[in-house]
């Protein structure tokens, strides 16, 4: 039992701090679990190699990766941007009814598609409807991540936290366990009602506006002096070499966003093109740097205001400059724009990024960069499309993608509603149907096969099969009891209700801390065994709560991979999610332990 905590210690602060990515750290668990409990003649964890590996061959671990699938099927279509803009059309300038649009898209759509793809494919659609509304971006996507985890317990495939909790409570024995598709669904309404109400009401009145309404983009991001132009003189001493020789590999700290020449406008790859006199280039420098390069390089300065339409003028009626999200699992997290090789990968120009509130304008190339930082990038419509097609990255706002395969959206919405129809009338079971329906989306055409490997999102897949047979550990070894024991203790003489409240309370806050499905597969066990010391036939309802918990995590940014989408492109400080969410997370402790207490009896 000391080893195993001796575990769960050291991994909690590491899912808290992350000096590694929280999958990379649920491996180790996974690891360290079966070395302690095979190594030599002492078994400290109780854990044999099958057991350790287990979660990959879990229905929770296949299920989740099916539904990402399934996701990704119905994404290509763009079924979901097409409701997405028939509902911007009625949202005007009212600020209400921009937050009913953004409430009222994603909360129903991720109790059939993962949550977190529901915030990603509505992202760009709830920033243009703020922009065009004239209402602050910041007002509307701390809500749409809000409301994603309300939609994400109206079923058991909202979000997988569901998935592996119905796994892990049919595991332990718990009555009602595996959970059917809609079983818990009454709760999830009464829970996505009350959290409705609390963001039109409170929640709308705290939320801050960080970001003003955009006018441009460059003034959004500050960027006035950071953005000139300057024209090469005769005389100039690059006259004759290549840009990548004059101005990119130098130590200067500049970028070269565009080059004017004549009447053509020339965006990346800019390096292999010839200097010539009179070329204008738009440069991303400090005041300091620029007055070095022009006495350097021969350049003179042109009076000219270096903004959105400046930096747009390269192609007619399309967006050259974007804000791009980088999205949890990106290659770009704990690595620096140089060590990527950023620019010469996409042919993009990164002019700043936004990590919160804070604007980063100087030495980009060194900057590691963070699930949720903002990029405003400079580049092609094709090099934006192929942005826009990698997993890595949610483009900001909404662009033209004539790759939607419009045509297969009734096979794409079918095959899912067909997925939810045949596992709630229990013909197959969920992990069966799941897979049925991810097989289908290729068959049909709906994704290509590449595209299968692409759409998953494999760091959830590892943490999933890292973290079961922490659970399994804790039983083994008698942890979830003893924790059991310490819950029930303190509860006294407290009535039942109140102790059930103390779940909820007690893993939304470990939630808030670490990965919501840490929290689950730590706190499920100790919930049953908790139950069966106080009351046994409150076992289902005590894990009801934790179930629910875990889903709604509204404290901190790192408390659900959502609430990390929207932090960058809404400008928010840690501060906002305490603000907003602390209110809000007690309301819904109230409420979810009143409905559990009502609905299932306590």
């Amino acid at each position: 039992m000391l080893a195993v905590f001796a575990i769960i210690v050291v991994a909690l602060v590491l899912f808290a701090t992350e000096p590694v990515p929280i999958d990379i750290t649920a491996i180790g668990v996974m690891v360290s679990l079966m070395v302690l409990g095979t190594a030599g003649p002492l078994d400290l964890t109780g854990i044999s190699p099958q057991q350790g590996i287990s979660g990959f061959a879990s229905g929770a671990t296949i299920t989740v990766l099916a539904m990402f699938i399934l996701s990704a099927g119905v994404q290509r279509t763009g079924v979901v941007q097409i409701l997405g803009r028939e509902l911007s059309a009625l949202t005007g300038d009212s600020e209400t009814r921009q937050l009913g649009a953004t409430i009222g898209a994603v909360g129903p759509i991720s109790g059939f598609i993962n949550n977190t793809a529901a915030v990603a494919i509505l992202l760009p659609m709830v920033t243009d409807i703020a922009h065009e509304g004239k209402t602050s971006p910041s007002k509307l996507l701390l809500p749409l991540s809000y409301a994603s985890m309300f939609g994400g317990t109206l079923t058991l495939i909202g979000t997988s936290t569901n998935i592996l909790a119905s796994e892990v409570a049919a595991d332990l024995g718990v009555p009602n366990a595996p959970f059917s598709m809609f079983q818990f669904t009454a709760l999830g309404i009464l829970v996505s009602i009350a959290g409705t109400i609390y963001l039109f009401t409170l929640g709308q009145y705290l939320t801050p506006e960080r970001i003003k309404p955009r006018e441009d983009l460059t003034e959004e991001f500050e960027m006035g002096e950071y953005l000139t132009e300057v024209t090469v003189r005769e005389d100039s001493p690059i006259v004759g070499d290549t840009i990548r020789d004059a101005l990119v590999e130098t130590d200067f700290d500049v970028d070269i966003v565009q080059l004017i020449r004549g009447d053509e406008v020339f965006l990346e790859p800019l390096g292999p093109k010839t200097i010539q006199p009179g070329d204008i280039f738009a440069l991303r420098t400090d005041r300091d740097t620029l007055v070095e390069i022009m006495d350097v390089d021969g350049l003179d300065l042109v009076a000219r205001t270096v903004d959105e339409a400046e930096l747009e003028a390269a192609e007619e009626e399309a967006n050259n400059l974007v804000e791009v999200v980088v999205a949890p699992g990106s290659f770009l997290v704990g690595e620096t724009l140089a060590s990527t090789n950023f620019r010469q990968r996409y042919d993009a120009t990164v002019l700043a990024f936004r990590r919160g509130p804070e604007l980063i304008r100087q030495r980009m190339d060194r900057t590691r960069l963070k699930v949720g930082d903002t990029l405003l990038i400079q580049a092609t419509t094709d090099s934006i499309d192929r942005l826009a097609d990698r997993r890595d990255f949610i483009i900001a706002q909404e662009i033209e993608r004539p790759d939607f395969r419009q045509s297969r959206i009734p096979v794409a919405v079918g095959i899912v509603a067909a997925v939810v129809g045949v596992a709630a009338l229990d013909i197959l079971p969920i992990v069966v149907s799941a897979l049925a329906g991810a097989l289908l989306m290729v068959l049909t055409g709906c994704l290509k096969p590449t595209e299968v490997y692409e759409d998953i999102q494999w760091d959830v897949i590892f943490l999933l099969a890292g973290v079961i047979p922490l659970g399994l550990a804790m039983e083994e070894t008698g942890g979830a009891d003893f924790i059991a024991e310490g819950i029930v203790m303190a509860a006294g003489s407290l009535p039942l209700v109140a102790v059930l409240g103390l779940m909820y309370v007690v893993t939304a806050t470990l939630t808030n801390i670490i990965s919501n499905n840490a929290a689950v597969v730590l706190m499920i066990p100790v919930a049953f065994e908790a139950a069966l010391q106080i009351q046994p036939s409150a076992a289902y309802a005590f894990v009801l709560a934790v179930t629910f918990a875990a889903s709604t995590a509204f404290m901190t940014p790192v408390g659900y991979q959502t609430n990390l989408f929207v932090y960058g492109p809404g400008g928010y400080r840690f501060t906002d999610y305490l603000r907003v969410g602390t209110p809000l997370q007690i309301l819904l402790a109230i409420v979810t332990t009143a409905g559990i207490s009502v609905l299932v009896g306590v």
